[in-house]
């Protein structure tokens, strides 16, 4: 699997911004607010490379895994998430091996994309993220 992004969880994408932009060069591809999970992201991305994104999580709510994991852990990185095809054999593989995911079917994600999560303890503490491009209906 390729890694599609890394997610990091901040306060503010306004005030995260400078420093992705001045200091590494990267530019702002793709803006959207996520409200079933509770976030507004910013992806970002070198403009000549269409490799690995970073994501920047913002809460629009004082719940949520976002909001949640500011609180107990302060910003930083959130979660690693990789492409996949055939999202439900990947959920179903999972399960099988005693890891399921934390979806038992793919929800929608940002940028029209299908995702599930893995729980951190089946992944040496870090959140795992699928996503499968394609848009799927909400739930």
């Amino acid at each position: 699997m390729k890694v599609d992004h890394v997610g990091i969880a901040v306060d503010s994408i306004e005030a995260a911004l400078p420093f992705y932009r001045e200091q590494l060069g990267l530019v702002v591809v793709h803006r959207e607010d996520v409200p079933s999970q509770k976030v507004k992201v910013a992806f970002l991305g070198h403009p000549k490379d269409g490799g690995t994104l970073i994501e920047l999580l913002e809460p629009t709510e004082s719940e949520g895994a976002v909001a949640s994991f500011l609180k107990n852990r302060g910003p930083g990185m959130h979660h690693i998430a990789f492409e996949t095809e055939g999202m439900e054999r990947a959920i179903a593989r999972l399960k099988a091996a005693g890891k399921p995911a934390l979806d038992d079917k793919p929800r929608p994600g940002a940028r029209g994309h299908k995702v599930c999560f893995i729980h951190p303890k089946h992944a040496s503490g870090v959140l795992i993220e699928l996503v499968e491009e394609g848009r799927q209906s909400s739930p």
